[in-house]
């Protein structure tokens, strides 16, 4: 499949068989992840594959016991990591600086290119992947699960396997709402009423503001989907982490 196909196939896959990933194939999609960009070629990220049953179910509630966490054969998380780093760094002579927030973010980025390089390699070669936006919500509580030191921050899970299902192509937003040419080129009423006018009159989408006893498809978002009041308590969490780490 041409990489430009493979991108556009997309899915998000949450149901997985019941069949090992061969070792050798796992390799060689992670060295294929690992020539992603990096910031000055440090590679300040780390990468923790977990196929033991006992550790994914430690994880699991961490991730708010979302089945596809124990089905998957492989779940990937990345960290941003500078122990590895900073030990470098002192056993040649070289004091470290990076016990701040850019340095966080540097790491952070590092690990999300190579999470999607990642992906894009499982899924040119057959296999099905889902992201978990939960690893920044229970940082903390993966920390303790997979015994990360001081300087390693877990940003992102993603689960890997053969998938069990072929779910529809999630909906995107028309590029002209991502897309901005030389400028920043700031939304009018009646450029938002044009695009999100397709994901509004979307079933599936009108559903869920019925189901919800909503008005609009945005007030399912801010006040059921992600909510202030969790924002806010998340925001804490993760500041707590990222002091506890070193970053702060």
């Amino acid at each position: 499949m041409q990489t430009i196909d493979a991108l556009k196939a997309h899915r998000s896959i949450r149901k997985y068989k019941n069949q090992k990933v061969e070792e050798q194939l796992l390799n060689s999609i992670l060295e294929a992840g690992c020539r992603a960009s990096t910031t000055g070629n440090m590679q300040v990220y780390s990468i923790i594959a977990t196929t033991a049953e006992k550790i994914k179910a430690e994880l699991a509630p961490a991730h708010f016991n979302q089945p596809g966490v124990l089905q998957a054969p492989v779940i990937l998380t990345f960290c941003a990591d500078f122990n590895r780093f900073n030990k470098w760094c002192k056993q040649r002579k070289a004091e470290p600086g990076y016990d701040n927030f850019l340095s966080f973010m540097t790491a952070a980025i590092d690990a999300l290119l190579v999470a999607q390089n990642v992906c894009i390699a499982a899924e040119a070669k057959g296999l099905g992947i889902c992201y978990y936006g939960t690893t920044t919500y229970n940082a903390q509580k993966i920390i303790d699960v997979l015994k990360l030191p001081k300087g390693v921050v877990p940003i992102t899970t993603v689960t890997l396997g053969y998938a069990d299902e072929q779910p529809e192509l999630t909906d995107r937003l028309p590029l002209e709402a991502v897309i901005h040419h030389d400028t920043y080129k700031d939304y009018s009423p009646e450029d938002i009423d044009r695009i999100y006018q397709e994901k509004e009159n979307n079933p599936k989408y009108q559903n869920f503001v019925k189901e919800n006893n909503k008005e609009t498809l945005a007030q399912v978002f801010t006040d059921v989907r992600y909510k202030k009041s969790d924002n806010e308590h998340f925001s804490n969490e993760l500041m707590k982490v990222l002091k506890n780490q070193g970053f702060l």
